[in-house]
């Protein structure tokens, strides 16, 4: 008898284990189909670009003069030093605005190459003047007239590499909200057009990502004008 009842315990035993075993694997299985439709998402970017005058103007005015006799040489580096001067001062570009560089003066004859009978002057100096102005249409406009002094007998170098004009855009921390919120508006337009060709509904921000700003001119003609470029990229939950 007592056999008889272990045999029914263990068999109802075993009913209640494959019955909690089916019903953990309905639960798990219905979990797992939530978590799978939960996970659904889409990835879209959002563009924010826009043009601004840069606000920051720094202009290198090279110069250079030859001369057989080093003390000439130096004369001759300050007057014209101090025509460049006062050409700006009398054309609306302040005196804190100028800077005056060390000039850099080659001697010839010190050369251990060349023909020496055949080098016209023996010294050659080069100087540098400097503006760096927040009023870049004022500076735009004195560069275009600088021949005046060309006609004074300046002798003006501005091929080199470091004498080019460099424009600069220093108010990024003032744009960035405006453009990250327009980014992110666009991002969203994008993803609610996939959604809605999709039947589904956009949910709520799953990750994003700023994207990094650049500063670039709007072409080679316009340096003075920079093009402020954002990409974000954002993920959206999807659900049906």
């Amino acid at each position: 008898m007592q056999k008889q009842q272990d045999k029914i315990g263990l068999a109802l035993l075993g009913v209640f284990i494959f019955l909690g075993l089916a019903c953990l694997g309905y639960l798990l299985g219905h979990a797992a189909l939530a978590y799978k439709q939960f996970d659904r998402s889409v990835t879209v970017k959002g563009l924010s670009e826009r043009e601004f005058l840069a606000d920051i103007v720094i202009w290198p005015i090279q110069f250079n003069v030859a001369s057989n006799d080093l003390g000439e040489l130096y004369q001759m580096l300050d007057g014209q030093t101090s025509q460049i001067r006062a050409y700006l001062r009398s054309n609306g570009i302040g005196a804190n605005e100028i800077s005056v560089s060390t000039p850099a003066i080659t001697d010839k004859s010190a050369q251990q190459y060349g023909n020496e009978a055949q080098v016209a002057y023996r010294y050659t100096a080069f100087q540098t003047v400097t503006v760096y102005s927040s009023e870049i249409e004022n500076v735009r406009a004195v560069m275009g007239s600088l021949s005046e002094l060309g006609k004074q007998g300046i002798v003006f170098t501005g091929d080199a590499y470091q004498t080019q004009t460099e424009y600069l855009f220093t108010r990024l921390n003032e744009i960035k909200p405006g453009m990250i919120e327009e980014a992110t508006t666009n991002a969203r337009e994008v993803a609610q057009k996939f959604a809605s060709d999709s039947d589904s509904t956009l949910g709520k921000i799953r990750k994003a990502s700023q994207g990094q700003f650049s500063i670039s001119a709007r072409d080679k003609n316009n340096p003075h004008i920079k093009k402020i470029r954002v990409v974000s990229t954002v993920e959206y939950y999807l659900s049906d």
